[in-house]
């Protein structure tokens, strides 16, 4: 069986003391049972976090990454410096990304690659607009970028990996897919990796849910049979909320 997969995503949010805070509240709560969770945070806190969750079962990961190795590249972090601290996953191809810097499918492909180059585990999202749903193409959109995102990868990696379906008009505006729609496009986003790369790493790829997961629709949510988890925002900012969600995925 799949082991559910609860990661929170503090986007732009803590200082670094404020992580810290965080990190000493949270491994009093967290106990490791069917659930593997942990924090997707800012680059500034990753090697302070690291050290704070050291000898938990609690995994690190950073938001974003570059898919060079090194260079005049002002601004970015490379696989290698992730390696460097130690973290576990790094989020790829975020909407807000796409939206407002410029990802594309083309740039987060390299970046998957670059990942798995460094043995780092990927977490990719994927996921449709309002309008994109409201036209019936969520499937096309989400099929569409699945292929190009995965293109060139064995299905050996493909099924290690953890792709996070987040519709955009769910994240941060209260509104949350019903775990029936969550259901049918995590089954779907399953049933194209088998298209790509056959049953068994189809079968063993993991799919989160991400848009407004909060401590009271969580338990709903993971109760369907193809949702492996949920990449979490806003809720993933308090600790105890974070563990609730968790709690509700055992």
């Amino acid at each position: 069986m799949r082991k559910k997969i609860i990661i929170g995503n503090w986007k732009m949010y803590k200082t670094t003391a404020e992580a810290l805070a965080f990190a000493a509240a949270f491994k009093k709560l967290y106990k490791e049972e069917a659930a593997e969770a942990g924090v997707c945070a800012p680059f500034t806190q990753l090697a302070a976090l690291k050290a704070a969750f050291d000898g938990t079962a609690v995994r690190l990961g950073a938001q974003n990454a570059h898919f060079e190795e090194e260079g005049a590249y002002t601004g970015e972090i490379s696989p290698a410096m992730l390696v460097e601290i130690g973290v576990d996953y790094t989020i790829i191809g975020h909407s807000e990304r796409r939206e407002y810097f410029a990802e594309t499918d083309e740039t987060v492909n390299k970046k998957l690659h670059a990942l798995f180059a460094h043995h780092i585990a990927p977490i990719l999202c994927v996921g449709e607009k309002l309008e994109q749903r409201d036209a019936g193409q969520a499937c096309t959109v989400v099929e569409t970028q699945l292929k190009k995102d995965l293109a060139g990868l064995t299905a050996a990696q493909a099924g290690t990996l953890v792709v996070a379906y987040e519709p955009i008009w769910a994240i941060g505006t209260g509104r949350t897919a019903t775990p029936e729609q969550a259901e049918e496009m995590c089954a779907f986003i399953r049933k194209t990796a088998a298209g790509l790369y056959g049953g068994a790493a189809a079968d063993s790829l993991r799919v989160q849910y991400g848009g407004s997961v909060k401590p009271d629709n969580a338990r709903e949510i993971f109760s369907k049979a193809n949702v492996d988890g949920a990449l979490v925002g806003g809720a993933s900012l308090k600790p105890e909320d974070l563990i609730r969600i968790i709690e509700a995925a055992v």
